[in-house]
């Protein structure tokens, strides 16, 4: 998917659908700043966790930042799975290859994983997706959503009586569709026992922060946090700060209409690039609605330094605008970035991109 139609569709879901309702929101299901997980099963000798992808379309950050976050921390053992041979599409122009399939994963693990997370998958209900995550927790697992993949969870049934949240332009749509649910605002995270859901896309940071205080432990999780350039990884929230103005959608509507302005912007990877900070600066950049992302390489996949291979779009062209990438870790390249449009495209286009990932600006 393009990233400025992935980016219309954010912004016209916002339009039709806006923020839930009003009403006064449900207690979370557990404490505001932690999240509880069972010990590994027997055999595993640390938690054994499924990143979840269908290889037509997942959201790029949700699907990143936990795979790297958890992969880097060393409380974990990470594998990304996709429902089908091939390589998987993340939106904002990335293509990365998982590690196994999931009839693989389950012939090789008949215990079923520890813990399963589900980003944003864009055919929420694709039979292989739901049977897996039907079938894995039925084995014991902990299954998380990040961001829209909530509606995974959902068609699932997973979610039924329990409380849950997602991306704050879905809420009111995820309200209706899913009435047996009790929707939850002003929570980056939620838990309601072996399920845990998470508000928009860059709520997958404190959430994968808070996996690992519960994995490993409150140091592991403040070093890592340190790492990413993160101060705070509680539930903490406020939905309301996240709606779009009148002046959001003429901005918005200008961005789109005036194509003549829309550039390609490059990010180039080398073998040992990190994943989290590709993942937030593309995602960012292809949320401005007059951008098109394309990763640059030159000699086929690249590795990223925790074993995350991408496949470059194409070769870098001559003259093209290079994003421009700071020392840091990946939440401080996303401030950054968000400077940089800003300076190139106005701040009305940095608060867009700011509103399509749910990202409470410093």
């Amino acid at each position: 998917m393009r990233p400025v139609l992935l980016a219309a569709i954010t912004l016209s879901s916002a339009l039709v659908w806006g923020a839930a309702p009003a009403a006064p929101p449900a207690p979370a299901a557990s404490p505001v700043s932690s999240l509880s997980l069972p010990p590994p099963k027997a055999g595993h000798p640390r938690a054994l966790v499924v990143v979840l992808a269908d290889n037509a379309g997942a959201e790029t950050t949700d699907y990143v930042i936990p795979y790297g976050v958890l992969k880097e921390s060393g409380v974990a053992d990470v594998l990304g799975v996709a429902t089908h041979p091939g390589p998987v599409k993340l939106m904002l122009s990335m293509t990365v290859d998982a590690d196994e399939t999931t009839s693989q994963f389950e012939a090789q693990h008949p215990e079923g994983a520890d813990l399963v997370i589900v980003p944003y998958i864009v055919d929420a209900k694709n039979p292989a997706v739901i049977a897996f995550l039907k079938s894995q927790y039925g084995k014991g697992a902990t299954v998380m959503s990040i961001c829209a993949g909530a509606y995974s969870l959902a068609e699932a049934g997973l979610l039924d009586g329990k409380q849950a949240t997602s991306h704050w332009s879905r809420l009111k749509n995820l309200t209706h569709r899913y009435r047996q649910v009790r929707w939850v605002r002003d929570r980056r995270y939620v838990q309601d026992g072996r399920v845990i859901s998470t508000a928009g896309v860059t709520a997958s940071i404190p959430a994968s922060l808070a996996l690992v205080e519960a994995m490993g432990g409150r140091p592991t999780a403040e070093a890592e946090a340190v790492r990413l350039g993160v101060g705070d990884w509680s539930a903490r929230h406020r939905t309301a700060d996240f709606t779009v103005t009148r002046g959001d959608f003429a901005q918005g509507l200008s961005n789109l209409l005036a194509f003549w302005s829309h550039e390609r912007v490059e990010t180039p990877v080398r073998e040992g690039f990190d994943e989290m900070a590709l993942a937030l600066r593309s995602d960012a950049w292809g949320n401005t609605l007059k951008t098109k992302v394309v990763i640059t390489g030159t000699n086929g996949p690249v590795r990223s330094r925790h074993g995350l291979v991408l496949n470059p779009d194409a070769p870098p062209r001559p003259g093209a605008y290079v994003m421009p990438e700071h020392a840091g870790g990946g939440a401080t390249q996303l401030n950054l970035a968000l400077s940089d449009m800003a300076q190139r495209y106005g701040a009305g286009t940095a608060r867009l991109a700011a509103l399509g990932l749910e990202y409470p600006r410093p």
